[in-house]
């Protein structure tokens, strides 16, 4: 090295970090993290180094885990690479006279425990001028941790503030992201794609509601012909080998897969394959005259009273344990509409003979639950197996040891109904949650939109309208009404996104950073140290939080304009 280069190092680093004195008072909000950590602190006199530029992460004793491995290859490369130039850097007070920083020290204590629900993900992040060690019970709590150091590097040449100390661990074990593939159709690497931004958010769980009444893209082994006539196209559909990409991709970026074969209703597209198990297939879904058959186009509810929907149906359930790892099964169970079951002549002979469709529901579930539990699985249903008006089973073959109820309905009502009948429950409100709301209806020949006095302006012409702002997943406190007890069967909570209007073109803007904002508040809460809800602050850690998830090549969608960013403070309201 000539004389000239560590001037020339230091210049380029005082350039690129943007550097000058910072007064006490920005100290708290300087160093931009998402999720927000439960404690950050960054001592005086505010300092950074520059990261050199073989910095490695390594661990202090030797493990076998390949995720672990993974998370540390690819946070090493980030670290290295990623040159991030934040929208506001941060003001900062340069030393000069302490060395780049050369490595990270990784303490796993237990480096071989699964991904499972409420598998321990706290640790603790210590960047000091001379050393950074990071220490984590878990392989799973040190990718979190990983994640938070690569979010303190930034700039060209990479600098990282140093005299900063973290603790930090979830307050909610399930954070996640329901995707349903069924209605459009996502390429794997969209998948790999969502998995990937939600390890960047410290979201644990991809819902995969794969199969729906519109298309069946999931090839089974044992039932071939469910995709092979069901999936839109032979190009649309999931091998083994895709999932099990999608699986262990998941894995080495903390993310479980969560599958979900909705059944007995949303079952249209098995008709294909078995017309014989399936009631009301293939008819209009909104007659002019009688009942309705199905919520929206594409009709069709697995017949219970069939012993062959049990041969099939288990033959699928014993390949989706075998596909997915998951101690989480999810068997939907959701809106049972009793005029499609009504059109079957076997269930119109029960109901002659003094039966009930919820007892056609009770016979589905005793012929299902059991086999599941049976496979070691813990099984989730959506809300309505329990809580419909019209069509539902008793809690008493429902055992709350093995059952998880989401709840998508009513709000705070619902949630409240479940917990307080002692079941855990996912919180999925519509009302928050739903990120298809508010882009309009999908059916045609559909007279709402010819309105001359704009009356369908307010809820965005969808039923779960209007659109479900960032502010809006932020402030849903999701134990709101519980009592101590109650709240602790909360799991947590995930962000939906049906797709009857998206697919791979609009897949990131629709989950992000609307995501991102769901991410916090199940991290570490929507309130400040005084219990005053912080959507304020975070506006600008979100603004800079986006930008940094387009450099990483997620097509989040903005929330301000840049004079926002540039002008803090000056795009608030008054109140």
């Amino acid at each position: 090295m000539t004389k000239q280069e560590p001037t020339l190092l230091l210049l380029l680093f005082l350039l690129s970090c943007s550097c000058f004195p910072v007064n006490n008072a920005q100290s708290t909000t300087i160093l931009n993290v998402w999720p927000k950590p439960r404690n950050l602190t960054w001592t005086l006199p505010y300092q950074v180094i520059i990261i050199a530029s073989n910095f490695t992460i390594s661990t202090t004793t030797s493990h076998h885990n390949k995720h672990l491995s993974a998370a540390i290859t690819r946070y090493q490369n980030l670290v290295r690479s990623e040159h991030y130039h934040p929208l506001a850097p941060p003001g900062v007070n340069i030393s000069t006279n302490l060395p780049p920083l050369e490595s990270l020290t990784l303490i796993v204590q237990d480096p071989d425990v699964e991904l499972v629900h409420a598998v321990d993900e706290s640790y603790t992040l210590s960047i000091l001028p001379s050393s950074a060690t990071l220490t984590a019970k878990t392989t799973w709590g040190a990718m979190r941790g990983l994640e938070t150091f690569s979010q303190l590097a930034w700039g060209l040449p990479t600098c990282i503030a140093v005299g900063v100390h973290v603790w930090d661990s979830p307050l909610y074990a399930h954070r996640g992201v329901m995707l349903d593939t069924s209605r459009n159709y996502y390429p794997v690497k969209d998948l790999l794609r969502t998995l990937e931004a939600m390890s960047m958010n410290k979201l644990n769980v991809f819902h995969w509601h794969v199969t729906d009444a519109q298309s069946f893209p999931l090839v089974l082994p044992s039932e071939p012909a469910l995709a092979g006539k069901g999936a839109y196209g032979s190009d649309m559909v999931y091998t083994p080998e895709d999932v099990k990409t999608i699986v262990e991709f998941g894995l080495d970026h903390g993310v479980r897969v969560l599958p979900e074969i909705d059944v007995p209703g949303h079952t249209g597209s098995w008709a294909l394959a078995y017309p014989d198990i399936v009631a009301c297939a293939n008819m209009f879904w909104w007659p002019a005259t009688g009942d309705v058959l199905a919520v929206e186009p594409g009709t069709g509810h697995l017949n219970p009273l069939n012993p062959k929907t049990y041969q099939v149906l288990k033959n699928v359930i014993l390949d989706m344990t075998t596909l997915f790892p998951e101690p989480f099964y999810h068997s939907g169970a959701d809106e049972i509409i009793p005029g499609c079951w009504k059109t079957d002549p076997t269930i119109q002979e029960y109901l002659s003979n003094g039966g009930t469709l919820s007892h056609v529901l009770e016979k589905f579930i005793n012929n299902t639950l059991p086999f599941i539990l049976s496979l070691n699985r813990t099984v989730v249903y959506w809300e309505d197996v329990l809580l419909s008006p019209v069509v539902q089973v008793p809690s008493t073959i429902l055992p709350k040891e093995h059952v998880i109820l989401q709840t998508w309905n009513n709000g705070h009502n619902n949630t409240k109904k479940i917990v307080s009948l002692g079941y855990r429950t996912i919180v999925s409100s519509s009302d928050f949650y739903y990120l298809d709301c508010g882009h309009g209806d999908f059916v045609g020949n559909n007279s709402i939109y010819d309105q001359q006095n704009g009356d369908d302006k307010d809820n965005g012409g969808s039923w779960c309208g209007p659109f479900k702002t960032w502010q809006t997943v932020y402030n849903y406190d999701i134990t709101y009404g519980l009592n101590e007890e109650e709240a602790k069967l909360v799991l947590g909570g995930e962000a939906a996104l049906w797709s009857e209007q998206s697919d791979s073109t609009v897949l990131d803007a629709r989950i992000w950073p609307r995501t991102s904002a769901l991410a916090e508040s199940l991290w570490s809460g929507n309130r400040d140290e005084n219990g005053k809800k912080r959507y304020a602050g975070a506006t600008d850690r979100l603004n800079e939080w986006r930008s940094r998830m387009v450099s990483r090549g997620i097509g989040a969608e903005p929330i301000q304009p840049l004079w926002c960013v540039r002008n803090p403070g000056m795009c608030n309201t008054v109140l």
